[in-house]
């Protein structure tokens, strides 16, 4: 038993695939985490995350393939036996101990000498030191959270994996934990695997993103990277806001693809295309798209529309508007202390972008799936 306790080395998840009675919950997933990284499994409710979780845990089983530490293999071995340590959205502190108790637990329990010390440190860790003597039912949310994630660092596991952790906070103090987790990660230096579906809290935190869709990795890579070139309509609507559509290559211009969306020609650089020839889905998200009331002069790439909705939104006001295809974009101006556009609903308007802001991805798939 000891020797998967003492697994270290980056986590690798080998052609795992889980299928229950009549359901495959993740399909053929190999993925390398690397030691020390933060790295968050991001995607709607059903798409494996959670059941990927839990088979890094040892909670589930595979079905088929490997789940290894370093080189040692931990598929079959129990929960207990493994150097992972998990952080749920309940947090499942014990009412009777104090907090300081409840994070001396673990160690205690395995006879670990200076475990009180190791509690402490825990505790200051996530900067609860000062309530350690307290019991949990005299403790917010957000401080029962911080006492969870201390009762799973004290045992320094190899990999800890967080399930949607910060799912049960508030808005505010979500945002403050988020930027807490990223600190702890980055001190304790330890691989954290954060489950969830909340878009915004993986770009916050994590170095890398997987996006998840129907038990596979659709794309991975760094937030920025997601962000600014999704390889699937799938990421480009779940990761940020994207505004879509059909669109037929009908041509190049030097390292451009030249396209007809909907009647209007745009064009779009080779290499933020997923496709060089046929149907595709054209794509630019909403703060890269410009509004005038008069039509630009230059290169292209600009379309007419109509307003049919204006949000005053604080740091932008959002635009909806109704382009030739009939499909409704949003356009976000951010509301420097410039004149603001005085438009309204009804009113015609001209939509700009650079070309090297848009982006196409493939287009078998339903676009807004």
């Amino acid at each position: 038993m000891g020797g998967f306790r003492e697994a270290q080395g980056d986590l690798k998840i080998e052609s795992v695939t889980k299928s229950f009675a009549d359901f495959t919950a993740v399909d053929d997933l190999s993925l390398v985490v690397p030691r020390g990284s933060f790295f968050a499994l991001l995607g709607p409710s059903g798409c494996g995350k959670t059941t990927t979780l839990r088979m890094v845990a040892g909670l589930e089983q595979p079905t088929l393939g490997r789940i290894l530490i370093g080189d040692t293999d931990l598929t079959g071995s129990r929960p207990y036996e493994r150097p992972v340590n998990t952080v749920f959205q309940s947090y499942a502190l014990f009412p009777h101990l104090t907090i300081r108790d409840n994070v001396a637990f673990g160690p205690k329990r395995r006879k670990v000498a200076d475990s009180d010390k190791l509690a402490n440190e825990a505790l200051e860790l996530v900067q609860m030191g000062h309530l350690g003597s307290r019991k949990p039912v005299q403790l917010s949310g957000g401080q029962q959270q911080r006492v969870a994630l201390a009762r799973a660092l004290v045992n320094r596991p190899e990999v800890l994996l967080l399930d949607e952790p910060l799912g049960a906070l508030d808005l505010k103090l979500r945002r403050q934990m988020q930027v807490e987790l990223k600190r702890i990660q980055t001190e304790v230096g330890l691989t954290f695997i954060h489950v969830t579906h909340d878009q915004e809290e993986a770009m916050t935190m994590a170095d890398t993103v997987a996006v998840m869709n129907h038990g596979r990795i659709e794309q991975m890579g760094a937030p920025e990277e997601l962000y600014d070139l999704p390889r699937t309509a799938f990421v480009a609507n779940f990761v940020g806001q994207s505004n879509m559509g059909p669109g037929e290559v009908t041509g190049t211009d030097g390292d451009a693809l030249v396209v007809d969306v909907a009647g209007t020609t745009v064009k779009i650089p080779k290499s933020r295309s997923a496709v060089t020839e046929g149907a595709l889905q054209f794509g630019i998200r909403p703060e890269k798209v410009k509004i005038s009331r008069t039509r630009p002069e230059g290169i292209g790439n600009d379309v007419k529309a109509t307003v049919l909705d204006v949000s005053f939104l604080g740091v932008a006001t959002q635009y909806l508007v109704q382009v030739p295809s009939g499909a409704v974009w949003t356009v976000y101006e951010q509301n420097l202390d410039v004149e603001p556009i005085d438009l309204h609903p009804g009113n015609e308007v001209w939509l700009m972008w650079k070309p090297g802001h848009a982006f196409a991805v493939p287009a078998e798939e339903e676009a807004g799936a």
